[in-house]
């Protein structure tokens, strides 16, 4: 498998430079290029073409989330995750309608970062636990376009898929989800495939707002 080709937009130089090194000795990261706000975020993936973008959100010149909204148009096939000290609603929500396909905060370990450069390149949404919870609490609070109970699954969810769901709109990895259930993390993987499938939908993310609606949660 080709290396994910990593741009980090931070505008404190000092953390760049540090998360550069981190990555850099990661098995399957390469970090292309670095950039101090979002208007040279834009720029760099023009020239660079990355696979992801880390991208802060409180910028001077042009912030993060119009840096994310920008290259939604512009660079359709490049991914955003967002890496920031902040999770109050309103910076997860607008990253998130710009196009981010992930939410973490700069605490996040950097086993857990590698899995959602990873995962963020595959399209898959990468969200820190916190950040979900945030989520399906905030969707659960939306008015219902429709009165009717959603109709069941054709094929319903297995006892262990059930505690993979859960799991997952804890927004954990698919790692600790292994380490909680004792799994491989092969098995894993499948049993999430599985779990997309049957609630038919694309990712994890909608995989918990679809669960949360049919009382799975």
């Amino acid at each position: 498998m080709t290396s994910v080709r990593v741009l980090i937009v931070d505008d404190q130089a000092l953390f760049r430079e540090a998360l550069a090194t981190l990555l850099e000795v990661q098995p399957g990261i390469e970090v292309v290029g670095e950039a101090g706000d979002g208007e040279q975020a834009v720029r760099r993936c023009a020239e660079l073409r990355p696979d992801v973008v880390l991208m802060d959100l409180r910028m001077a010149v042009l912030d993060g989330i119009a840096a994310t909204g920008r290259l939604r148009v512009e660079q359709p096939g490049v991914r955003v995750l967002a890496l920031t000290t902040f999770d109050d609603d309103a910076d997860v929500f607008a990253a998130l309608r710009a196009g981010a396909v992930g939410y973490l905060l700069k605490d996040v370990s950097s086993a857990r970062l590698v899995e959602a450069l990873v995962a963020a390149r595959r399209g898959e949404s990468v969200l820190q636990p916190s950040v979900a919870a945030k989520l399906v609490a905030r969707i659960a609070r939306l008015p219902s376009e429709d009165d009717a109970p959603p109709r069941p699954l054709p094929v319903p969810l297995s006892e262990r898929e059930l505690e993979v769901v859960r799991l997952l709109a804890g927004g954990l990895s698919n790692r600790e989800i292994a380490g909680s259930l004792f799994l491989a993390e092969g098995t894993v993987k499948n049993l999430v495939t599985s779990v997309l499938s049957k609630l038919r939908v694309r990712d994890r993310t909608q995989a918990a707002l679809r669960a949360r609606e049919l009382g799975l949660l």
